[in-house]
């Protein structure tokens, strides 16, 4: 893995998260503007994905490939779950649930950079 840009994928992710947890202090659906962050932590998180498949494909390898592959994949599917389900609640809380999305991103990046190194405990 690429340690930058993992943690600049984690650093956008909690930034998103802070001003998910902001809106829901101000009671504030998830508005535009804080969708397309999620977009972009997105893409950011396939680019992260074929990052790991290119360096798969070198010749380079994680401590456990099923667990790093979990990882990877994983960390696809954790915000459009939490996406579908704010955008279907409208409330106050579905803020909320975006915010606690973004922050599982940052933990789920750090353990495959983890897994990545070698521990696979």
């Amino acid at each position: 893995m690429i340690v930058g840009f993992a943690i600049a994928v984690a650093g956008c992710a909690a930034l998103v998260a802070l001003w998910s947890f902001v809106q829901a202090a101000r009671k504030k659906l998830p508005d535009t503007p804080l969708l397309v962050a999620l977009a972009v932590i997105e893409a950011l998180l396939v680019a992260q994905l074929v990052i790991g498949i290119v360096l798969l494909v070198g010749g380079h390898h994680p401590g456990s490939l099923a667990t790093y592959l979990a990882y990877l994949i994983g960390c696809l599917v954790v915000l459009p779950v939490g996406a579908a389900w704010a955008l279907a609640e409208q409330s106050r809380s579905s803020t909320v649930v975006l915010g606690i999305a973004c922050l599982a991103i940052p933990v789920m990046v750090l353990r495959l950079n983890e897994v990545w190194s070698g521990a696979s405990a």
